[in-house]
C-alpha cells in the first residue's frame, strides 16, 4: 500500500509542473522542498512563446512583461528577430513559482518540507523522505542529488564551464525584445519583467562580474545610470550538466536534473514543463520516457550545443555579424526553439 501515486522530489517550477501535471492525470501527489516559500534562482526569467499554453493547459497564467521577440548585439551590429509563433512573456522566477505553487494547492497536491536524501526502490514501489510510493519524479535541479546517488551522473569536462548570475533594477524597460548582449567572454540577458523593472542575467565563465560586464557594454550602462538594484545578486553553475540516462526503475529525472547543456538559448524552462508531461504521461503507460525525452529536447540539445561551442571557441566573434547578415537563417533557429 502506498501513501501517493507519486512523490515529486522538488519544489521549483518544474516540480510543481509535473505536480499539477500528475494530479490532472488524477493522481495523488507529495512534493518534497525543503525550502519554505518563493524559491527565487539565477535565471534569465524570459518565457518562450511554446512556455505559454503548456501553461495554459495546467491552469497557469503567470503576470508579467510581453516579449515579442530575440535581440542579438554585440556594440556593432544588431539581429532582431520577432516572434511569429506568438508573444513569449517576461516573469520573476518568484511569480511564476507562486502561480504554479496556487495551482498546486488547489488541485490538492500535498506539499511537504523536507528533502530526499536516499531513494529505495523495490519491484513496485519506492521510497523516499518517509514515503512510498508507485513513482518518483526527481526535479532536484542542475546538481541533483538524486542523479548522483543512482549512479546516472556523467562526467563532463571542466574546460569551458560557464556560471551564471542575475540581478533585477529598477528601471522601465526600453524594449519589448530580449536583448542579449555578447560581449568577448559572457552574455548578458535583458529581460522586461514588470512596468519598473528589468532583469539582467549574465552567462560566462567561472569569476565573471555581472557590474564590470555591463559596465563594458555602454548602451546597457547608460540604461542603467542611477537604477537602484531591486534584488539579490544570485548566481548558479556551472551549467553544463549530463546523466547517463533518464530513468532508473521507478525514478525519472525531469528538468534539469535530467542534464542540461546551456542556458544560451533562453527556453529552459518551456523545455522542463515539456518533460514533466511526458514523464506523467509515460506513469500511465505511454511512449517510454527516455524515447519521451529524446524527442522532446532533440532540437535543443542539437542547436544549443552547436551555438555553445561555437561561443566557445574562436567562432564567437562572429556570431552576431552571423546573425546579422543571415537574417532568415538566424529567425528560423530563434522559432525553432521559441516553439
Amino acid at each position: 500500500m502506498t501513501d501517493v501515486d507519486v512523490i515529486v522530489a522538488g519544489g521549483g517550477p518544474v516540480g510543481l509542473a509535473a505536480a499539477i501535471n500528475a494530479r490532472l492525470a488524477g493522481l495523488s501527489v507529495a512534493v518534497i522542498e525543503p525550502r519554505d516559500g518563493a524559491i527565487d534562482k539565477a535565471c534569465g526569467e524570459g518565457l518562450m512563446p511554446g512556455a505559454l499554453p503548456v501553461l495554459a493547459r495546467l491552469g497557469v497564467d503567470p503576470v508579467g512583461m510581453p516579449l515579442r521577440g530575440v535581440s542579438y548585439r554585440d556594440g556593432t551590429r544588431v539581429a532582431d528577430h520577432r516572434f511569429v509563433a506568438g508573444e513569449g512573456r517576461g516573469v520573476r522566477r518568484l511569480v511564476l513559482q507562486q502561480a504554479l505553487a496556487d495551482r498546486a494547492d488547489e488541485l490538492g497536491v500535498q506539499r511537504i518540507a523536507g528533502r530526499v536524501e536516499s531513494v529505495e526502490q523495490h519491484e513496485r514501489e519506492v521510497r523516499a523522505a518517509g514515503l512510498t510510493a508507485s513513482w518518483l519524479l526527481a526535479c532536484d535541479g542542475l546538481h541533483s542529488r538524486i542523479r548522483n546517488s543512482l549512479g546516472l551522473e556523467r562526467a563532463v569536462p571542466s574546460v569551458g564551464r560557464r556560471f551564471g548570475m542575475r540581478q533585477h533594477f529598477a528601471v522601465a524597460p526600453w524594449n519589448d525584445l530580449i536583448e542579449v548582449h555578447w560581449t568577448p567572454q559572457a552574455e548578458l540577458y535583458v529581460t522586461p519583467v514588470s512596468p519598473d523593472m528589468v532583469g539582467i542575467a549574465a552567462l560566462g565563465p567561472k569569476g565573471t562580474d555581472l557590474t564590470a560586464a555591463i559596465r563594458s557594454v555602454p548602451y546597457l550602462a547608460e540604461r542603467l545610470l542611477g537604477a537602484p538594484s531591486a534584488s539579490e545578486l544570485r548566481g548558479a553553475g556551472p551549467f553544463r550538466q549530463r546523466a547517463t540516462r533518464r530513468q532508473a526503475g521507478r525514478v525519472l529525472l525531469v528538468g534539469d536534473a535530467s542534464g542540461y547543456v546551456d542556458a544560451i538559448t533562453g527556453e529552459g524552462l518551456r523545455l522542463g514543463f515539456e518533460q514533466a508531461r511526458v514523464a506523467v504521461e509515460s506513469l500511465a503507460g505511454g511512449e517510454s520516457y527516455e524515447r519521451a525525452w529524446n524527442r522532446a529536447t532533440r532540437d535543443f540539445r542539437m542547436l544549443t550545443s552547436g551555438l555553445v561551442r561555437a561561443a566557445s571557441s574562436p567562432l564567437r566573434p562572429l556570431i552576431v555579424p552571423a546573425a546579422h547578415r543571415l537574417p532568415r537563417l538566424y529567425g528560423a533557429v530563434v522559432e525553432r526553439l521559441a516553439r
